[in-house]
Parts: C-alpha cells; sequence; structure tokens
C-alpha cells in the first residue's frame, strides 16, 4: 500500500468539475501516475471520510511548449473522477457555505 497522501495529490478546481460537484456528486483530483482505481478509491475513503461508488481514471498528456528556439514538453499526469454515495460529501477547500449578503 502506497502512502495515502502520495495517491491523492490535489483537488482540480475548474468550471466544469464545480458543476459535475454540485449537479452529479463527482470530484475531480489529480492522483498519482502509478496509482490504480483500487488505490485511489481506498485513500479517498480514508483520508476524506466518505463512500465512494465510482473510479474513473484518464491520463493527460503534456502539452509541448517552446522556449525560444527550444522545444519542451510538459509532464503527463493522471485525473481521477470519484462518484461520491448518495449520503457523502466532500468539501474540497474544507470552507463551510455561509448564505450570501441579504440572503438568510
Amino acid at each position: 500500500m502506497k502512502i495515502l497522501s502520495e495517491v491523492l495529490r490535489r483537488p482540480l478546481v475548474t468550471e466544469k468539475a464545480t458543476a459535475l460537484k454540485t449537479n452529479e456528486r463527482k470530484v475531480v483530483l489529480e492522483v498519482s501516475m502509478k496509482a490504480n482505481k483500487h488505490e485511489i478509491k481506498q485513500a479517498a475513503q480514508k483520508l476524506f471520510g466518505v463512500t465512494v461508488k465510482d473510479v474513473h481514471t484518464s491520463i493527460c498528456r503534456g502539452k509541448t511548449k517552446r522556449i525560444g528556439k527550444t522545444m519542451g514538453k510538459k509532464a503527463n499526469w493522471k485525473k481521477a473522477l470519484l462518484t461520491l454515495e448518495e449520503g457523502s460529501d466532500l468539501d474540497v477547500f474544507g470552507v463551510v457555505a455561509t448564505p450570501a449578503a441579504g440572503e438568510e
């Protein structure tokens, strides 16, 4: 078993990921390239205390970049899409939702 904090790297916070979280109870995370679906599921359940229903992974290829006259390539990375069970909720940054001004 790998160290849990090495399996899950960071949450991906984009407009699409935020919409998935609010509408479909799905969370998008960057994970280790060597981690498999079982390790990702176990790490999320132990670290965050949620029940994971399903895990989808994809490898995102690094883009080629040009710096001056030399060409370089960014590193490949792995993305995991976790589907949570009905009663589970994962707050990525630990921020409690508060009502906006004038909303009570």
